[in-house]
């Protein structure tokens, strides 16, 4: 197809007021041309793209949150003659494509910016005339095999008939940064995923359980963070990776055994609050799905959460296992969460599911939870 440009819209961005969605406008045009050379202009609602790389501009587009839809289009003049010829050439390479034939029902649908002598319908109707001519389809505008759009703005109309689905979503980088903690597993990268379509820039927090965990678990986590970079135009995920064997030791040393997982959770969470005052982050992320493991019950979710000031964002909480899946496997940290890295030993055999809080508590004074933390921050921030 002798495409030109690309047409890109986005949704909830349309809601906003005025002075916050032109905010929002100018991130999102600023995150495309972070990853994409060409030129960019935007008009009611409508982002014109005019990529140096057609087919890089199609597959760049797929992933970068705030686009609902997007269509590689012909350009052309507002004007009848234009318009027949231009789309004679369209149904010509159409054809050639099999997806449209004298057998093959079409509809044409118009819409229409500004004023003109013809409304959409009579364009439709004209565009409609054209295509018959050319090649005999008959008219269905209920159910047809394909649709032709013509978009009229103007002086300037564009003609297309593939709307391609994008992510959605927000801007990255319009709501603030968030402390993500990633492990190797399947549900916190599509945590990350999920709250990266809602505009929130990364910080990326893995926890390294050396010597109860080995190498391949902090490899996998690296995959995993690459694979979600190719989502984060504008903003790259920025990584820390915590040393947290000592903590896991002095857990198991000193605590019950089978408050392990709480106290390993517990941990992270502070620490990661403590990375968020660094890194001026205002919220924390993780892949908890309620009763999944055992850390992730409701008492033991309120015991490893206490006293921790920051907000904790769980987006899979309600989810299960199978819905979890299936957005892993179409963002593509599914094969690399499968991988198998070797778990983490320092699991208890009889892990507690249902932790007192006053029980949790003196576990944590026996551990000496606080100065634990503390050594890790002092030499993640020396």
């Amino acid at each position: 197809m002798k495409y030109d440009l690309i047409i890109g819209r986005y949704g909830e961005i349309a809601l906003k007021s005025p002075r916050v969605r032109k905010r929002f406008e100018n991130k999102l045009i600023s995150n495309i041309k972070s990853v994409l050379k060409g030129k960019i202009h935007l008009n009611q609602a409508r982002l014109f793209i005019y990529p140096k790389n057609f087919q890089k501009g199609l597959e760049t587009l797929s992933r970068i949150f705030g686009i609902v839809s997007y269509s590689p289009a012909m350009s052309l003049k507002t004007d009848l003659k234009e318009i027949e010829k231009h789309l004679e050439d369209y149904v010509d390479e159409l054809e050639k494509l099999g997806l449209i034939d004298s057998e093959k029902s079409f509809a044409i649908r118009t819409r229409r910016v500004g004023k003109h002598d013809m409304t959409s319908q009579e364009f439709s109707a004209f565009a409609g005339s054209v295509v018959i001519k050319k090649i005999g389809s008959p008219v269905n505008l209920r159910n047809p095999d394909i649709t032709i759009f013509l978009e009229i703005r103007g002086e300037d109309t564009y003609i297309f008939h593939e709307k391609v689905k994008g992510t959605g979503g927000l801007p990255l980088g319009t709501q603030g940064r968030l402390i993500a903690l990633v492990s190797s597993g399947i549900d916190s990268p599509v945590a990350t995923y999920l709250m990266m379509k809602r505009g929130c820039e990364i910080i990326a927090i893995h926890f390294n359980n050396a010597p109860f965990s080995g190498s391949k678990v902090t490899e996998n986590f690296k995959k995993l963070i690459n694979q979600l970079n190719k989502y984060s135009s504008g903003f790259k995920i920025k990584t820390r990776i915590v040393n947290y064997g000592e903590y896991l030791t002095a857990s198991k040393e000193h605590a019950p055994e089978k408050l392990t997982c709480v106290l390993c959770k517990s941990g992270m969470y502070k620490i990661a609050e403590k990375i968020a005052e660094k890194e001026n982050a205002s919220a924390i992320v993780d892949g908890s799905s309620l009763g999944q493991v055992a850390s992730q019950t409701l008492p033991n979710i309120l015991a490893t959460r206490e006293k921790t000031s920051l907000p904790i964002l769980s987006p899979l909480i309600g989810l299960d296992k199978v819905e979890i899946e299936k957005i892993a496997k179409k963002i593509g940290t599914f094969p690399i969460s499968e991988l198998n890295d070797g778990g983490c030993s320092a699991v208890p055999k009889y892990p507690e599911t249902k932790a007192d809080l006053t029980q949790v508590n003196m576990a944590k004074e026996a551990m000496k939870q606080d100065e634990e933390v503390d050594k890790i921050i002092k030499k993640l921030y020396p």
